[in-house]
């Protein structure tokens, strides 16, 4: 079985482009640093995180993962605030019990709180995937039109099962 972290904004859940419109919407500037960690600690994130704004069957496809056996999961977010952290991991629970939530400081680097080394990482976001395969992980693109680039990409979550044998290892 190998490690799987799924990260949690533009992969499970499109809720990146509707947050920095209301950013936008709030009339805070986004080069004012102290502004927009303001706006994100005060900000309601359930408007943000819900059923209306998943991915791809992103919900389903993390069920047939965990049902395939291959991979041990969890989920990898960054978070603006507690406020956000708050709200994932209550979505979270709500659709999966036994999926451990690692909430990491968006000033933080994702391999700095985890081992990356031989984990995939699945991710939306090119300098987390960068970071990731410098520190020995895997890192494969989520991308929900799928966008060719310098990673491998999928734009469903389900598709990792074809991709790994059942010990979690790269098939070609």
């Amino acid at each position: 079985m190998r490690r799987l972290y799924i990260d949690f904004d533009g992969v499970v859940m499109d809720s990146i482009p509707p947050l920095y419109a209301a950013l936008e919407q709030s009339g805070v500037d986004e080069n004012d640093e102290p502004g927009k960690r303001e706006f994100f600690a005060n900000y309601d994130y359930r408007k943000v995180i819900n059923d209306d704004l998943l991915l791809n069957d992103s919900v389903k496809c993390i069920n047939k993962l965990i049902e395939s056996k291959k991979f041990e999961i969890s989920f990898l977010t960054h978070i603006n605030s507690l406020a956000e952290g708050v709200v994932k991991v209550d979505y979270l629970r709500n659709h999966f019990k036994d999926i451990s939530i690692i909430m990491v400081p968006k000033e933080i680097s994702k391999t700095k709180v985890v081992h990356s080394e031989g984990a995939i990482l699945v991710d939306d976001y090119s300098g987390n995937l960068s970071e990731w395969e410098e520190n020995g992980g895997l890192a494969i693109r989520f991308s929900k039109e799928l966008e060719v680039g310098r990673f491998k990409v999928i734009n469903k979550l389900d598709s990792l099962i074809d991709m790994f044998d059942d010990d979690g290892n790269e098939l070609c």
